[in-house]
């Protein structure tokens, strides 16, 4: 692949990303939006039972909500598309005899898990109110291992499956692969500390709907991005039967 190719499915990524970001944001306007006003609620009413002084803004929540969320997705969107691009180019081919609209789906699928749900499910995702303000860095960085670990094991666990294919086949390879990341995933999250801080009288509705709504936001996001980029890679990375019509002169 030489670099033209890379930087049109950079580009291709980075615009299919935007994309993506769009559709989520209208997800999270509509599904997460609601659940950090009702935390923020609460969250307000325990300053006043406290009897605190509540803190000025710095930027209003109508901010936060529309312009603020929007730029948020949006330039992540973007990121994670062109991150994705260059992860594209490395797998195409490597990953299985599959074309350029199938890895970039398996890409996209692998993504979620190894990048989003493997630290969501050992800490996950927490409304306003709910988390320690002493302890927001620790937090930060305990997520970020945990999604280090889960790209690194996703790698690892690939790199298993090809190795084991010439010899269990290709179901069973996938299978003893699939299950080496769970078992590494699992021993992880045994050793990580847990952080729990949910303060007390939260609904545990709300929070329980607000995680499912961040899920729902990523999922959204890594669909469509799998979806997009898949059909705009197919146009740059042609399928073997595309490339083999083209060869072929046209007689008269």
């Amino acid at each position: 692949m030489n670099s033209v190719t890379i930087r049109n499915l950079l580009v291709r990524g980075m615009l299919a990303g935007l994309a993506a970001g769009v559709v989520a944001l209208v997800v999270a306007y509509f599904l997460g939006e609601p659940r950090v006003d009702a935390a923020i609620a609460f969250e307000e009413a325990q300053t006043h039972s406290h009897g605190h002084e509540h803190e000025v803004e710095v930027v209003s929540r109508g901010v936060q909500s529309t312009a603020g969320l929007a730029t948020g997705v949006l330039v992540y969107g973007v990121a994670l598309g062109g991150i994705a691009a260059l992860a594209f180019c490395f797998a195409l081919g490597r990953i299985g005899r599959f074309g350029a609209r199938a890895t970039a789906v398996l890409l996209s699928a692998a993504a979620l898990v190894a990048v989003y749900l493997v630290p969501f499910l050992k800490y996950p995702a927490n409304p306003p109110a709910v988390g320690d303000p002493d302890t927001i860095g620790k937090r930060t960085a305990l997520y970020f291992l945990m999604m280090l670990l889960g790209i690194l094991l996703a790698v690892a666990a690939t790199i298993l499956g090809r190795r084991l294919a010439p010899k269990l086949g290709n179901w069973y390879a996938t299978v003893a692969g699939g299950a080496a990341f769970v078992v590494a995933i699992g021993i992880a999250y045994a050793f990580l500390p847990s952080m729990n801080e949910v303060p007390h009288g939260f609904s545990g509705t709300l929070l329980w709907q607000f995680r499912l709504s961040a899920i729902a936001i990523q999922l959204v996001l890594w669909t469509a991005f799998g979806l997009i980029f898949g059909h705009l890679a197919e146009r740059v990375v042609p399928t073997k039967e595309a490339a083999a019509a083209r060869s072929v002169p046209v007689t008269p």
